[in-house]
């Protein structure tokens, strides 16, 4: 997994906001759905979380030698999320539309800053660290970096969905 393969990725999501006017962003399936404008959310809000792993992770050796859950290796080696739909965390009923397109658009492109500059970092660092999962165990940064990645590639999956209820 390189930093090319996220560019790729988030390149997807920044040049999608363009097909959408605000409207759409924030127009839900169902009452118990999320809009496209919550799940750009969403993924905004989790990548600045892994963006904090891998912080903490190339600051220091803590952790080195543990271990990411089987199903997490599993996820790594195939390089994506099992091709089913996640139930999320409860709080993510509670997600927010968001404020404007411009927030999205402006959040995903300092997303895409950051991970650049941490890429580098990653390659260059000498520590290497692991942080915790809330349910996958210990991830590497270059771990958080390709789970990162997974992730928006999963929620294509969901764009679709969403994407064939707005065109109906």
């Amino acid at each position: 997994m390189s930093i090319d393969d996220f560019n790729y990725t988030i390149d997807i999501w920044i040049k999608e906001l363009d097909k959408y006017d605000f409207d759409q962003l924030c127009t839900k399936p169902s009452s118990t759905t999320w809009s496209l404008g919550q799940m750009y959310m969403h993924l905004i809000e989790d990548t600045g979380y892994y963006i904090e792993q891998i912080k903490i992770c190339l600051s220091n050796n803590e952790n080195a030698t543990e271990d990411a859950a089987p199903a997490a290796k599993i996820m790594f080696a195939n390089n994506s999320f099992p091709d089913e739909i996640i139930e999320g965390a409860p709080s993510n009923l509670y997600m927010p539309q968001p404020e404007s397109k411009e927030q999205l658009l402006h959040s995903l492109d300092n997303i895409k800053t950051e991970m650049n500059t941490l890429a580098i970092l990653i390659n260059e660092s000498l520590f290497k660290g692991k942080t915790k999962h809330p349910g996958l165990n210990y991830f590497s940064a270059s771990e958080w970096l390709q789970f990162a990645d997974m992730h928006f590639r999963h929620h294509l999956r969901q764009k679709k969905r969403i994407d064939d209820f707005l065109n109906t």
